[in-house]
């Protein structure tokens, strides 16, 4: 993969919450100048560069970014720009157990909208999961209510609703001893929840841009783009017309960026979540050596593998050596 004026979007991460759990790993490889990176299908790996000069901005994804608050003079002193995608849902804690409350994760919100500005910081209000304890009429007080608590300082709602995959099914099967039941919602009935909210988020100066379920779309509802390659090169002076948009599944309007984190790595245990398997996340949580230029590097028998050069930006000073994980 090649970059426009050979620097690249890096994101940190939509595969766990680095912000939250991995902040002194991140700081560190940014004072190294490069990571890892390992794709989760493959299992190449490659080096990314991450000297000012090689990247164009960070994309952060986080419900806690409390931790990460201690380190942001150091990533604003070394010239990094950065855009944080904030997840707020105030969903029950049955669904997300280790979560800040609502009004801690608000705060947390505008601490950071203050010091940046509500044009940085983009509120994901994703993913409706929609049950009987969380119904439609449910999900539109809630929503109105961050609304009223985010105004000024969020332009953009990021919002989907739950992808059901295999291991998320499973989770919510197991919640049915606790009385809740998934409810499933055409997708008209989606686009019409969809379209409610959007009302409510107008009337708070916020717009809503639907996250791969382009069935959404329409009306006040936008096409979301989540790496937004305009937002990142207008916020480091350069020109966005080189960067193009890169699809990470279906319906996604992301532009192109390399990713830093791993699967089942995440603490959060949040029921919905596609990136966590579970009962992996503890036990790699407790391999990680902020030290490693990997998130979670292991040591399976016959699992090493080589990193690669991914193109011109990250060859200066690179040398290939090797690391193994399980």
């Amino acid at each position: 993969m090649r970059f426009a004026q050979g620097r690249c979007i890096v994101s940190a991460s939509r595969r766990t919450d680095i912000p939250a759990y991995y902040g002194e790993w991140f700081m560190n490889r940014v004072r190294a100048g490069w990571a890892v990176s390992c794709n989760p299908f493959n299992r190449k790996a490659v080096r990314v560069a991450l000297a000012p000069s090689a990247v164009i901005g960070f994309v952060f994804w986080s419900k806690d970014y409390r931790p990460f608050l201690r380190h942001l003079d150091e990533l604003d002193a070394r010239g990094y720009q950065a855009v944080f995608m904030f997840t707020i849902t105030g969903l029950p804690r049955v669904f997300e157990p280790r979560v800040p409350d609502t009004e801690t994760a608000v705060e947390t919100f505008r601490r950071l909208s203050r010091r940046y500005s509500p044009r940085r910081l983009l509120w994901r209000y994703d993913p409706i999961v929609v049950t009987n304890r969380t119904s439609a009429d449910y999900h539109l007080r809630r929503f109105e209510e961050l609304c009223r608590k985010l105004e000024g300082y969020t332009t953009c709602c990021y919002t989907s609703f739950a992808s059901f995959y295999p291991k998320v099914k499973r989770r919510l099967r197991s919640l049915r001893r606790a009385g809740i039941e998934s409810v499933t919602l055409t997708e008209p009935e989606q686009a019409a929840l969809a379209a409610r909210m959007a009302e409510i988020a107008a009337r708070h100066g916020i717009e809503v841009y639907a996250c791969c379920n382009d069935h959404l779309v329409g009306g006040l509802v936008k096409k979301a783009h989540c790496v937004d390659a305009n937002l990142l090169a207008a916020l480091a002076g350069v020109g966005a017309s080189a960067y193009r948009p890169r699809p990470t599944r279906r319906e996604c309007g992301c532009y192109e960026s390399v990713d830093i984190g791993m699967y089942d790595t995440c603490l959060h245990a949040c029921v919905y979540c596609y990136a966590n398997n579970g009962s992996r996340c503890a036990e790699n949580h407790r391999r990680h050596n902020p030290e490693s230029p990997l998130l979670i590097a292991g040591s399976k028998k016959g699992a090493e593998h080589r990193w690669e050069a991914p193109g011109e930006q990250a060859t200066a000073g690179w040398r290939q050596e090797s690391f193994s994980w399980d």
